[in-house]
């Protein structure tokens, strides 16, 4: 046992960034590190303000019997702190200060998380401290937003108790945000609109005029409204300025607005929706964002631009040249599975034209959702090369971005972008190397990212053929749902690699949360392969582990593991 003194300036929220470094040494130590009020110490922390560091930046400096954290802003404490965590030795629960010291200042403004609060997921239903605590961890890597979603369609309006309930989580979310000193962001549809929206205003989804979206709008509510009908555009102004006044007492740092996945319209007058009727949508919303926030920055998402309607980018680009107040960030983002995973994929229009209207570009990197269902139903989803070649194509033209978060299981995935927004001459293939040796063990660091590196290629799986339909009733396996993972190659050495680590690990380290979605995600595998895809009993264990550690006992089946309930959605027709 080693005790601990931590010295700082009278601030606030520098004192919650106290908090924060005694939870993580007592989490890393296994409880059996001793804070003490500098007397008798052993290792002495100090935070120290210097004026001459850059923004968000912080210096370590090792002194006698401890280290010196410098920094000219509270968020340059927080973030060397969790760089002397990661630096430092925690065996046999004593905590002993690494050997890194110098100046660090990150490379992007905008070093965010998008936490996608809906369909029970993660983020909807596990307790707010438990988030709270989860904030503080991800923020260690450097984030500076936090942004989430109130999704109207659930509701019937924001009197709805569902509603305030989801209000109440959304503030307790942000306000763990701003005891540490990070920004916040609030997102919404363009278009979106509550469950009981006036029939007579609401947006078309089908197929539209001229043969236009030949596939409607699939990603679609039918709840939303048209701007151009009347006194719609008026009632969604209503609406998104009750919930924005929900936040007025913390404030609320960014604005984003979405055109789809659900929204949009395919009406004559609104098409085509990305160039025309949302940009309508946006203009309004910017003014009542700024109005209300008028130091608020305002962000136009631009996913899924021109996959339902062709030239919306040379409108959108047109409209924000001739007015750029309406947006400060465009965010974007493209991305295709291929064969071997996801794969990353420059905007065309981006890459020949450049940034419509000039507006600085964020990213919106997807760490969630890729190439398999139930998306984070199988433990952790490493996607390292895919991040690696988002990072080679995109890393110098933008500003940071949020990446797309479902849940918990993504958890390296978001310290892999963390660190790309803090130092862009890194590569994903390092950042991982030092989750992993923090986070489980520097002596098996290279061990286990060997198996990481492998594993975006064994996660692709499915349970329908090429025609998206369910599976044979009449194959030799009767009902049984098949989860076929479709490149095997390393699913032996990965689990051995993992099985091996295990055996290792310190055991506070093993029963965590991070190794135990990533191990499992090993398991899963291995069985799966050994027991012609299908689940049996070991693997129930399995991913009855996972439900309890993502809370998703409720969750939609998309973003749940694959247990018993969740496969009902599976079964063949």
């Amino acid at each position: 046992m080693n005790k601990i003194y931590i010295s700082h300036p009278e601030n606030e929220q520098i004192s919650n960034i106290s908090a924060v470094i005694r939870r993580k040494i007592q989490e890393k130590t296994g409880g059996k590190a001793e804070f003490t009020n500098n007397t008798g110490w052993d290792v002495n922390i100090r935070l120290c303000y210097d004026m001459t560091i850059p923004d968000e930046g912080y210096q370590i400096s090792l002194v006698d019997g401890g280290v010196e954290i410098y920094s000219s802003s509270t968020r340059g404490f927080l973030y060397g702190a969790g760089r002397l965590m990661r630096e430092a030795d925690y065996s046999g629960g004593v905590f002993r200060i690494g050997s890194w010291q110098g100046l660090s200042v990150p490379s992007k403004k905008v070093r965010g998380m998008y936490f996608a609060t809906h369909f029970y997921n993660y983020y909807h239903t596990a307790p707010i401290n438990e988030i709270a605590n989860y904030v503080e961890d991800i923020a260690l890597w450097g984030l500076n937003t936090i942004a989430v979603w109130f999704d109207m369609h659930h509701f019937k309006g924001i009197e709805d108790p569902k509603a305030i309930e989801m209000i109440k989580r959304l503030k307790g979310i942000f306000n763990s945000a701003k005891n540490i000193g990070l920004n916040v962001a609030l997102f919404f549809l363009g278009n979106e609109a509550y469950a009981n929206s006036p029939e007579e205003l609401r947006a078309n989804w089908e197929p539209g005029v001229n043969g236009h979206y030949p596939d409607g709008l699939g990603s679609h509510y039918h709840v939303e409204l048209c701007p151009y009908k009347p006194g719609a555009s008026e009632l969604m102004l209503k609406w998104k300025e009750e919930v924005l006044r929900q936040f007025m007492d913390m404030g609320i740092d960014y604005i984003g607005i979405g055109p789809y996945d659900q929204g949009g319209c395919t009406c004559k007058e609104c098409y085509p929706w990305g160039g025309n009727g949302f940009i309508k949508v946006c203009r309004e919303s910017s003014f009542l964002a700024r109005k209300l926030f008028p130091d608020i920055k305002v962000i136009i998402s631009a996913w899924l631009i021109e996959y339902f309607a062709k030239g919306e980018w040379v409108l959108l680009d047109k409209a924000l040249s001739e007015d750029p107040s309406i947006a400060d960030y465009i965010m974007w983002d493209y991305n295709t599975t291929c064969s071997t995973g996801p794969d990353y994929i420059m905007e065309p229009y981006i890459e020949q034209q450049g940034s419509p209207g000039g507006i600085p570009l964020i990213g919106f990197p997807e760490i969630s959702m890729f190439a398999t269902k139930p998306y984070g139903g199988w433990g952790s989803n490493p996607q390292i090369p895919y991040l690696e070649n988002m990072w080679n194509k995109a890393g110098r033209i933008i500003h940071g971005g949020f990446p797309y978060s479902e849940g918990i299981y993504e958890d390296l995935n978001k310290a892999v972008c963390s660190q790309l927004y803090w130092n862009e001459d890194i590569s994903a293939k390092e950042a991982a190397r030092e989750y992993i040796a923090s986070e489980f063990s520097r002596d098996m660091a290279d061990d286990i990212l060997k198996a990481v590196m492998m594993m975006q290629a064994t996660y692709i799986r499915r349970v329908r053929d090429e025609n998206y339909k369910f599976m044979d009733r009449n194959s030799p396996y009767g009902d049984k749902v098949r989860f076929i993972i479709q490149d095997t190659q390393n699913v032996e050495e990965i689990y051995n690699i993992m099985s091996k680590a295990d055996k290792k690990l310190d055991a506070d380290i093993r029963i965590a949360w991070r190794w135990r979605v990533l191990y499992l995600r090993s398991l899963l595998d291995h069985e799966l392969l050994n027991n012609e895809f299908m689940i049996n009993e070991k693997s129930e264990q399995y991913l009855n582990e996972l439900e309890t550690l993502y809370h998703a006992q409720k969750a939609a089946t998309s973003c749940a593991p694959a247990t018993r309930r969740a496969r009902q959605v599976f079964r063949p027709q």
